[in-house]
C-alpha cells in the first residue's frame, strides 16, 4: 500500500507504519518525533539490527527510499551498516581526541594566520607572496609547539636571513602578526610571549646589505644617470618584446610595475588633449586612501606606440579581459616578478641560462623599479615642480597639503611627460652606439 502522510501524522508513540514494497523500511513514532528506520538481518552474525535513516517529514519519502536502497546494497555486499556506522563514529572520536592531544605547532599558527587573516584581507598577489614566504621560512621550527618556542629560536631564524634584510624584516613582521592572531583567537595561552615582537630591531645583527655576484652592495637605491638611460634606451631591442615594452612604459610614464603589467585595452582612450591611460584606483597603491582617485597617465611617444600596438593585438586576439601583457595561460596578466626576473637574466653577473649565448646588459646592477626612481630624478633635473613630479609617479601629496590640494594635475602631467619624451629621445640620440 502507498505511504499515507495523514496516517503518519496520526501515529501514536510506540506505533509504526510498514511499507511492504520496501522490506525492512518503517516509520516509527515516539512522543516527539517520527523516524525512518531500516530493520535487517546482519550478514555478519544473522542477528536482527536496525539503523536510523532520518526523521519525517524533514526527510521526505523519496530521499528515505534512496537511503534505504543504499543501505540494502551495503548489507547485500556483506557489510553490516550498523557496525560500519559505529566503526566510523569511533574513528572520528579517535581522530578528534588525537587532535586535542596534538600540540599547536608554529606551522599551525602560520596556517591559521594565512587562512583566517591573509586570505581574507590581502589581494591575490599579496596572499600568494606571503604564503610562499612564510611556509618556506617557518620550516626550521614548523613542528615546534608554539607555546614552547624560545626567544633564541626565534632570534636564530631571523639571523639566518641577515643577508636579506628586506626579507628578514618582512618575516619578522608577518610572524609577529601571526602570533598576535593566534593569541587573539585563543589558540595560544594568554601569557605566551610573542618573541617576534619583542626581539628589538637594534639587537638584530646588522645587515651588510644585499649581495650581487657575491659582493655586498649595501642598501643604496639605484638611480641611472642620463648617460646610462641613453645607453639603456638604445639597448631595449635586445630584450624580449615583453620586457622591452614593459621597460619602455616604465621610462615613458613613470608608473609602477604592477600598474603596467595589469594594463587593459579598456583603460586607454583618445581625448581632445591626446591619448590617456586611466588606471582605476583599485589597481593603484593608493587603493586604501580615502582621498585617492583614478590615476590619469598621458601616453606620449614610445609609450603611446606600445599601448596602441598591444591594445590592437589584445582586441584582435579577443583576450577576455583585454590585458596588454597577458600571461601564457590567458587567464590574467603576467606577474610583475617575472619582469624583474627576466631583466636579471640579462645582467652580466646572472648565472641563469649559462649555455645560452644571450646579450648582456651594458648598464648593470639595476632593477625595473629603479627606472621609476630614475624618471623622478630626471624630471627634477629638468626643472619639473616637485608636486607635479609626484603626481606623475602617482604619489599622493603628504599631510595637510594632500587633504586640501585636490588639483588633478592632468595638464601638468601631459606637459611634463611630453617634455620627458623629448628628453629621453635626446639621450638616446646622444648615446647611440657608433656605426660599425
Amino acid at each position: 500500500m502507498p505511504f499515507d502522510a495523514r496516517a503518519a501524522k496520526l501515529l501514536q508513540a510506540g506505533e509504526h507504519i510498514i511499507l511492504p514494497e520496501h522490506p525492512g523500511l518503517r516509520l516509527v513514532a515516539t512522543d516527539t518525533r517520527r523516524s525512518w528506520i531500516y530493520r535487517y538481518k546482519s550478514p555478519i552474525d544473522g542477528g536482527m539490527r536496525q539503523i536510523k535513516i532520518g526523521e519525517w517529514p524533514r526527510l521526505e519519502l523519496a530521499k528515505a527510499l534512496a537511503e534505504w536502497d543504499r543501505l540494502r546494497g551495503v548489507r547485500d555486499s556483506g557489510v553490516d551498516p550498523q557496525l560500519e556506522k559505529k566503526s566510523a563514529r569511533r574513528k572520528r572520536e579517535a581522530e578528534d581526541q588525537a587532535e586535542k592531544v596534538r600540540p599547536y605547532t608554529c606551522l599551525d599558527v602560520v596556517e591559521d594566520y594565512l587562512t583566517g587573516h591573509i586570505d581574507v584581507r590581502r589581494k591575490p598577489k599579496g596572499r600568494a607572496e606571503v604564503r610562499r614566504i612564510l611556509t618556506r621560512e617557518i620550516v626550521p621550527i614548523a613542528d615546534r609547539p608554539a607555546e614552547l618556542l624560545l626567544r633564541n629560536e626565534a632570534y636564530e631564524l631571523l639571523q639566518g636571513l641577515v643577508d636579506r634584510p628586506v626579507l628578514m624584516g618582512q618575516v619578522r613582521q608577518e610572524l609577529g602578526a601571526a602570533w598576535d592572531h593566534a593569541l587573539d583567537a585563543g589558540k595560544l595561552e594568554a601569557n605566551t610571549p610573542n618573541w617576534w615582537r619583542q626581539i628589538l630591531r637594534g639587537k638584530m645583527p646588522r645587515s651588510k646589505g644585499k649581495k650581487i655576484a657575491g659582493e655586498h652592495v649595501g642598501a643604496t637605491k639605484r638611480v641611472l644617470d642620463q648617460r646610462e638611460l641613453g645607453v639603456l634606451i638604445n639597448w631595449l631591442p635586445n630584450f624580449s618584446p615583453l620586457l622591452s615594452d614593459v621597460l619602455t612604459l616604465y621610462l615613458w610614464t613613470g608608473t609602477r610595475g604592477a600598474e603596467i603589467v595589469s594594463m587593459q585595452a579598456a583603460e586607454i582612450g583618445q581625448e581632445p588633449t591626446g591619448w590617456w591611460w586611466t588606471i582605476p584606483k583599485e589597481k593603484t597603491k593608493n587603493v586604501n586612501r580615502a582621498n585617492a582617485v583614478d590615476l590619469r597617465v598621458p601616453l606620449v611617444g614610445r609609450a603611446l606606440a606600445v599601448a596602441q600596438r598591444r591594445s590592437a593585438r589584445a582586441i584582435a586576439e579577443k583576450h577576455p579581459q583585454g590585458y596588454l601583457f597577458p600571461a601564457q595561460n590567458m587567464e590574467g596578466p603576467v606577474e610583475q616578478k617575472s619582469i624583474q626576473g627576466g631583466v636579471y637574466t640579462y645582467q652580466p653577473y646572472a648565472k641563469q641560462r649559462p649555455g645560452k649565448n644571450m646579450p648582456r646588459l651594458p648598464v648593470s646592477r639595476w632593477s625595473p623599479h629603479d627606472l621609476r626612481r630614475s624618471v623622478r630624478t630626471l624630471l627634477a633635473s629638468m626643472g619639473c615642480p616637485g608636486e607635479v613630479a609626484e603626481a606623475v609617479l602617482g604619489h599622493m601629496l603628504p599631510g595637510v597639503v594632500g587633504v586640501y590640494n585636490r588639483h588633478s594635475y592632468d595638464a601638468e602631467r601631459l606637459e611634463w611627460l611630453t617634455k620627458l619624451d623629448a628628453k629621453l629621445e635626446e639621450l638616446a640620440r646622444l648615446h647611440a652606439p657608433a656605426a660599425s
